[in-house]
Parts: C-alpha cells; structure tokens; sequence
C-alpha cells in the first residue's frame, strides 16, 4: 500500500471533518415576511418589526427566560393568544439570530402555559 496515496485524501477528510459547518446566518427578509403579512401583529413598518425581533435576540442573548419572553410579547400586542406569541418569538430567533436557537430551547424547555381565564 502507497502512503503518499492515502496522505492527500485523509489531510483533506482531516480538514473537512474539523471545520463543522458554517455559521447559521441571518435572513431578515424571510422575517419579515413571516411577520408582517401573518395577522396580528400590526407592524407600522418594517423597520419596527426588524427592530422588534433584534430586541427579543437581545432578550435571548442576555439569559431572559423563555416564559417571561412569552408574557411580554403577549403584553406588547395585547393578545393573550399563546401561538401568535410563541410564532413571534419563534420567527425572530429562527431568522434573525438562529446562532441563538439553543439557547431559546433550553430557556423553553419545560414552558407550560399559565392556565386561568382567557381574556380578550
């Protein structure tokens, strides 16, 4: 067996293998599409919502717990409604800081939602 043979193709499997794969990117287009032509949300432009999502990474970023990310984007729209909150937050990190997206499911990990009467 050649050893120069094997040196070229296992360097560059050595190489490919410690790299891992590029770093998730942002795509504030796919964002704003998401929410901005779903209902509720009700964003003057698209400035506020991209604004908007860069403060819940920010919330992500600094350790802010999921649950009280969930009460507060329900108190900024005024919508009790646990899916329109969670889609919001969802798309945000998912598009704006998916770097950020492990971080959000261990904070959610366990989340279950407050229980009580539903106001409108």
């Amino acid at each position: 067996m050649n050893l120069r043979r094997l040196t070229g193709p296992a360097a560059a499997a050595a190489v490919l293998l410690c790299t891992g794969p590029p770093p998730a990117r942002a795509d504030a287009v796919a964002y704003l599409v998401n929410v901005t032509v779903r209902p509720g949300y009700n964003f003057p432009n698209a400035d506020a919502a991209l604004t908007y999502g860069d403060g819940i990474c920010g919330k992500v970023r600094a350790g802010e717990r999921y649950a009280q990310i969930m009460r507060e984007v329900k108190e900024d729209f005024g919508n009790p409604d646990e899916y329109q909150a969670s889609y919001l937050i969802s798309q945000a990190v998912g598009e704006l800081c998916p770097a950020q997206i492990w971080q959000l499911r261990q904070s959610a990990a366990g989340y279950v939602p407050p229980t009580g009467p539903v106001r409108q």
